[in-house]
């Protein structure tokens, strides 16, 4: 758990993907289609993916992803992410994790 900990404090958008899965693919192209360049890390693709996946599951993502983290907090998945999108809050939710998180807003 620390170790996502550290992962989400990175950058204000955090997501945790596979390279296969639509529904990951979909998340990522919605939030580069507002600017934004979230760390992606492509659980399938990294050292020790399968353990950050467990990880995830307990937190009680099923499925474990996507997994969006917006200013080092869990927001879900493809679910959360498109009722936000469609509530017209994920750029309240983003524009909050800018300021909490203090970074500049090119970063963002």
């Amino acid at each position: 758990m620390d170790r996502i900990n550290r992962m989400v404090l990175e950058r204000p958008v955090v997501i945790f993907s596979r390279s296969s899965c639509c529904m990951c693919h979909t998340v990522k192209m919605l939030f580069r289609e507002f600017g934004v360049n979230p760390v992606v890390h492509e659980l399938d693709e990294i050292p020790r993916g399968q353990e950050i996946e467990q990880a995830l599951s307990r937190l009680g993502r099923s499925p474990t992803v996507p997994a969006v983290f917006i200013g080092g907090e869990l927001v879900g998945g493809i679910n959360e992410v498109t009722s936000l999108h469609l509530n017209r809050s994920l750029t309240t939710c983003r524009t909050q994790a800018n300021n909490k998180r203090d970074f500049e807003p090119q970063e963002f």
